[in-house]
């Protein structure tokens, strides 16, 4: 199907936690056969991580959840000889590898790129970490609060009396996670294909801050905290209704001259504090105050629709619980429902839309070790074999 372009593409998911399990999961809503590899008896961390200590206790937390699904597992023991030799025989038959081990982690094991290139020249090996597999920091701790800091991110996010803050979610895991499935899928249209892939996640965090990274390098602009404030025009920012704030963006002088209209405050449109674009970026915590005055009357259902009827753009500040009912989301269908354990469970699918349709989780995220014996039978394994590879904690 034209909306599983990576059919018959084999990956090899060896990640913890988030950044490479993200990854892996968005390949694996392409359509790719994605194999968990995981430590015998634990797994990866994140089946014991979530807001659920049920769940956690059964190893589906629901950190685990939200990235795992469409996936197989497999239990392997990379210390042990046996179970290289295992990785090795299913290198063979993968076409992508991907790590987020610390740097030097998999060659310690025997397990690094030079090796197992030699076992599947074609292999494309990918590698997230916090910093990149060299430079000073490529031992750092490669959590996403710590990458968070050191990226920058954290010192431009939050007021400028609350600043430095910490983004919401784990935006390194996350962007690291996109920007290495994105990679990946751009070396499987390479021919001959078999590359080495090192995403670093401070960089990838770096490359998404394109506007404030160049103000600095080009315009020599420190770059600060701002809150809720668009530092390229005003009044572009976020706003008190009588009900919830909104989010207004009023970037063009024919928006801005729309607003103030529409508010009955033609006054402002000559005022000298607000004339122009750069008086009202200079005096935007006045102009905040006097529109909010107004916005304040009325509730933000209300402005918001007249004032995209307007030209003007706006919208609700929701929560996430009000963001995923909205009927925008679910019109378009992106939370799917597959069965964990004969419970229904909604998870989110890929957020991409190809020819009209959207790619689902279909199956559940997996037990641990629930495809060893389908997976490890097919490169030859004996059932005794398998059995007595369990018995010796190898698999």
């Amino acid at each position: 199907m034209a909306t599983d372009p990576l059919t018959g593409v084999r990956v090899l998911d060896l990640t913890n936690v988030l950044a490479g399990p993200y990854c892996c999961y968005q390949l694996a809503l392409m359509g790719a056969e994605v194999i968990k590899v995981e430590r015998p008896g634990a797994g990866d961390l994140a089946r014991v991580l979530g807001a659920d200590p049920a769940r956690n206790k059964s190893g589906m937390g629901i950190s685990f959840l939200a990235q795992n699904a469409n996936k197989k597992s497999v239990t392997l023991d990379l210390k042990a000889q046996k179970g290289k030799a295992l990785l090795k025989r299913l290198v063979q038959t993968a076409d992508v590898l991907v790590e987020n081990f610390r740097p030097g982690v998999m060659d310690r094991l025997e397990l690094g790129y030079d090796v197992l290139r030699r076992e599947n020249p074609s292999l494309i090996y990918c590698a997230i970490s916090g910093f990149g597999q060299d430079g000073p920091r490529r031992d750092d701790p490669a959590y996403d609060q710590i990458v968070q800091g050191i990226s920058g991110v954290m010192s431009i996010t939050g007021a400028p009396d609350t600043a430095p803050y910490r983004v919401g979610y784990p935006l390194a895991d996350t962007v690291g996670g996109l920007t290495a499935a994105f990679a990946i899928s751009s070396a499987l249209n390479a021919n001959p294909r078999g590359t080495f892939l090192d995403v670093a996640m401070s960089e990838a965090v770096i490359s998404t801050m394109g506007w404030v990274v160049s103000n600095y390098l080009v315009g020599g602009v420190r770059p600060a905290a701002h809150g809720n404030e668009n530092t390229t025009s005003a009044p572009s920012g976020t706003f008190a209704t009588a009900d919830k704030p909104i989010n207004i963006a009023a970037n063009r002088d024919e928006q801005w001259q729309a607003l103030a209209t529409h508010l009955g405050r033609d006054d402002l449109l000559t005022h000298p504090d607000f004339a122009t674009r750069e008086d009202r970026k200079a005096n935007r915590v006045a102009l905040r105050d006097v529109l909010e005055a107004m916005l304040r009357t009325r509730p933000s259902e209300a402005w918001v629709a007249e004032l995209n009827a307007l030209g003007v753009p706006a919208g609700q500040v929701l929560s996430v619980p009000d963001a995923l009912d909205d009927d925008q989301l679910a019109g378009r269908g992106m939370i799917g429902t597959v069965s964990v354990h004969g419970e229904k469970m909604r998870l989110a699918g890929s957020p991409v839309v190809m020819d009209g349709q959207r790619n689902m989780p279909e199956t559940a995220p997996p037990d641990l070790g629930a495809d060893n014996t389908t997976i490890w039978s097919e490169l030859g394994l004996t059932q005794a074999e398998i059995d007595d590879l369990k018995q010796k904690g190898i698999l």
